[in-house]
């Protein structure tokens, strides 16, 4: 039987974007927030000692709100996302973001009223059965409210944040919206926006065309570079300031608290891949000859490879629900019945048609026990690994879903852990099932290349935002300067072995000007990697490591990730070995690579 390729938004608010139950949930919630307010702000400490059963009221009462507001906007993300023309769904997005915003005073005054606890009664609070399962999430609000000001000033920095700190996050995507990047392909000119160019360098197949687009690209981001120079100027300088007000001195401490990690756990993570780069960089050269090429640009670097007269091999909906639900079932037979489940009930949107947002995503429903996933599917096999990715999304939030909120929020560096476990599954799957050489070479080539954006590009990403906020400590960077600061740090990330580099990327990457934290790049290579070494582990385990890879899940919000390491795989993450086993992975295909390719050159 042919499966739906929509999913069911009906079951969780009838009637659409227009839903009259949800705008009463959101009222609801609306109301319950100005509640929550008042409880937190009458809560007195002292006197609910020794019991605490106002505090535990009120987590209730917290984890009941936070719950709601995430039904309501997966849904009404979903929505949106499924049909962009739904102006009534951009609306409700929109309400359900000013909603949430009323939340921040509440967490403020919170982790204030926490750090007046006394030490002494303080153990005793997180020692109490009510709260002794969330006491990690638990000391960690105490130690952020430690670093906060007074409520008033904390008041003004949020106020000030909404022109300030997020009005140029807000401009950046004004001036993006203003970029317009030529293109020339069979005598006829035309122009892309940044989003059109940005998936044109992903697409092309045609090294030269690709070239010129990487050229007029850069050119495009130069042209407004002082523009985004102003931006990125005042976004850090916004940021610099509030740290400073709150005696944070060291910028990279806030990221690496967020992710709860230390830098020497970073920092052995960087030095075990900068000892491994230059078996990458046989790689690249290798994909630069199948290319014609003696060297790759930067854009070549993820582009997709042809050898020979080779046709990907094109997966229907239903049979890419029987390869990824048999293949995780190879590993776990809980992964395949929750996956079976979201086949079977209708928890994905896939079907490839006009009006819809590009990308994928999961999205968690924890008052229906569900998630909902979110692609465009045309039958690729790269189609059937986003498809396994985001279900490793379901399938982490799955295992989560009886645990309280505080125990549920997981950190950046981590949530990638399960959805990159879940598409290793099926990539290997797929390499193994490969039905001839150029096959297996494409596919080799499409996950190699992920890995060299880990290693190279992201570590690239790191050593600029580093090395810009420390010049920005002393001072406005111009335009100039960033692009030589960006350009330095990607020809050091490379070992310099590309042809030409991406010197306005400083512009034309939205992760820089993201408001909610800095540093949006780490995260990603820490979890690929902390995910291939569980995956490492899990192939010499088996099946048996089935159970102890959900343990680990369960744990992700309630323990530092050396800590998680350490308690679930036995290894310590300020040591290179366990890097070292996750790189390896990557080692072994790259030996592949060169082997299938050397009589193609």
């Amino acid at each position: 039987m042919t499966k739906a390729m929509n999913w069911d938004m009906e079951s969780v608010f009838p009637g659409g974007s227009h839903s009259e139950v949800l705008q009463a949930r959101i009222k609801e919630l609306d109301h319950l927030i100005d509640e929550l307010l008042i409880q937190i702000s009458e809560w007195d400490p002292s006197k609910d000692y020794p019991d605490y059963l106002n505090f535990a009221s009120f987590l209730d009462k917290r984890e009941m709100i936070s719950n709601g507001l995430s039904e309501a906007r997966t849904f009404s993300r979903g929505l949106f996302s499924s049909n962009t023309s739904d102006t009534q769904a951009a609306k409700v997005v929109n309400q359900l973001s000013t909603v949430s915003s009323q939340l921040s005073e509440v967490e403020t005054l919170f982790m204030k009223k926490l750090k007046t606890i006394p030490s002494t009664e303080w153990d005793q609070l997180i020692s109490k059965a009510p709260f002794q399962k969330s006491s990690f999430s638990l000391q960690e609000k105490r130690k952020k409210g430690q670093k906060l000001l007074s409520e008033d000033e904390e008041k003004v920095i949020q106020k000030l944040s909404l022109d300030g700190l997020n009005g140029f996050g807000n401009m950046y995507q004004t001036i993006v919206n203003s970029v317009s990047v030529p293109f020339l392909i069979n005598d006829e000119l035309t122009y892309l926006s940044a989003g059109q160019a940005a998936n044109k360098l992903k697409g092309l197949k045609d090294p030269s065309i690709r070239a010129r687009l990487l050229s007029d690209w850069e050119n495009a981001w130069k042209e407004k570079a002082p523009l985004f120079s102003d931006t990125l100027n005042h976004l850090a300088g916004f940021r610099l300031q509030t740290y400073d007000l709150r005696g944070e001195k060291d910028f990279l401490n806030p990221p690496l608290e967020y992710n709860r990690m230390t830098e020497e756990t970073l920092n052995t993570m960087w030095d075990t891949i900068t000892k491994n780069k230059p078996k990458i960089v046989e790689f690249l050269n290798r994909k630069a000859a199948l290319m014609g090429k003696e060297k790759l640009n930067w854009a070549d670097v993820n582009a997709p490879i042809s050898v020979g007269d080779f046709e990907p091999k094109t997966y229907s909906f239903d049979e890419a629900e029987t390869f990824i639900t048999t293949h995780f079932g190879s590993f776990s037979q809980e992964m395949q019945q929750m996956a079976q489940k979201a086949f079977d009930e209708d928890w994905i949107e896939a079907e490839d048609k006009d009006g819809k947002r590009p990308g994928a995503y999961c999205s968690n429903l924890p008052e229906s026990k569900q998630s909902r996933v979110f692609m465009t599917f045309s039958g690729s096999a790269s189609n059937v690994s986003t498809l396994a990715h985001e279900l490793g999304h379901a399938y982490h939030s799955h295992v989560m879903s009886d645990l309280p909120a505080l125990n549920r929020s997981y950190a950046m560096n981590v949530a990638e852990t399960a959805s990159t476990f879940a598409e290793m599954l099926i990539s290997d799957a797929t390499v193994s099932a490969a039905e001839s050489k150029e096959e297996k070479i494409v596919l080799l080539d499409s996950k190699i290349s992920r890995a060299a954006i880990m290693f190279m590009n992201i570590h690239s990403r790191f050593l600029f935002e580093k090395r810009f906020y420390e010049a920005r400590q002393s001072g406005l960077v111009s335009d100039k300067e960033l692009s030589s600061i960006m350009e330095d740090a990607q020809k050091e990330a490379f070992l310099d072995s590309l042809e030409t580099y991406h010197p306005t990327f400083w512009a034309s990457k939205l992760h820089f000007y993201i408001t909610g934290i800095s540093f949006y790049n780490f995260p990603y290579t820490f979890g690929f990697l902390f995910s291939l070494g569980i995956y490492s582990k899990a192939k010499e385990e088996g099946k048996s490591f089935a159970d102890d890879y959900r343990d680990l899940l369960r744990d992700t919000a309630s323990m530092t990730t050396e800590d998680l390491a350490a308690k679930h795989l036995g290894v310590d993450l300020k040591q290179p070995d366990f890097w070292q086993s996750a790189i390896n992975e990557i080692l072994s295909d790259v030996d592949d690579y060169l082997d299938l390719t050397e009589d193609k050159i």
